[in-house]
């Protein structure tokens, strides 16, 4: 097993690719951030490095429409997803941007585990559970970040983490696949439990990546 002390705060950014074809050779392991357009995923992974800008913020959802490449070694990788959800965007950019999305969760060997990033006041939409039936098909690891949760007081708070917990154990009873923590970007909340997990995703046998997570 690769073990090593991972510096998230030396990344630097890769490469966009607008499909899967133009994505970096499917090698060594990733993670990707994955999430609603207003869910805060480029604001979490700016959090997580410390690099202010490192992956595109905006105020207007559905602004990423790229999947965005942040390597933290040569074999270590963050990716940053398109947004899914209610982008103002033509129905037909839309449609598109879904396609290179699936493709690439379902395509992309070296995936190593999926973030997936909800607002604590508005957990487990449609495409979110979507999301975590197609991880659960696929056996892929899903550590979910309830986002903005310095927006809420402590007791919804807990409230909002048991509900999304009670979903997990309905979708994985054994306990194997998915987790959740709380997480604010603005008062840097959660970012401990954040970089074990990724820590544990990226210290693995990298003889992984050579077989496919999914055969659709």
């Amino acid at each position: 097993m690769d073990i090593a002390n991972i510096n998230y705060r030396a990344v630097e950014f890769l490469t966009s690719a607008p499909s899967l074809k133009q994505c970096p050779e499917d090698n060594g392991a990733e993670v990707a951030f994955a999430g609603r357009s207003n869910a805060g995923k480029s604001s979490a992974i700016n959090t997580l490095t410390g690099i202010r800008g490192l992956a595109r913020t905006s105020k207007t959802p559905g602004r990423t429409q790229l999947i965005n490449f942040f390597r933290l070694d040569p074999r270590r990788r963050l990716v940053d997803l398109p947004g899914y959800g209610y982008a103002k965007v033509p129905r037909a950019m839309k449609q598109q941007w879904d396609k290179h999305l699936a493709e690439y969760l379902q395509r992309r060997n070296c995936l190593a585990g999926l973030i997936l990033l909800m607002d604590i006041r508005h957990p487990l939409q449609d495409y979110d559970q979507q999301m975590l039936h197609w991880a659960k098909t696929a056996g892929l690891p899903v550590h979910i970040l309830l986002t903005k949760s310095d927006k809420l007081k402590r007791g919804a708070l807990q409230a909002s983490l048991m509900t999304v917990d009670r979903r997990l154990t309905e979708l994985d009873p054994a306990g194997e696949l998915f987790t959740v923590q709380a997480f604010s970007a603005l008062k840097k909340i959660g970012i401990k439990d954040l970089t074990q997990t990724l820590d544990h995703w990226f210290n693995f046998d990298f003889s992984v990546a050579e077989s496919p997570l999914s055969e659709t």
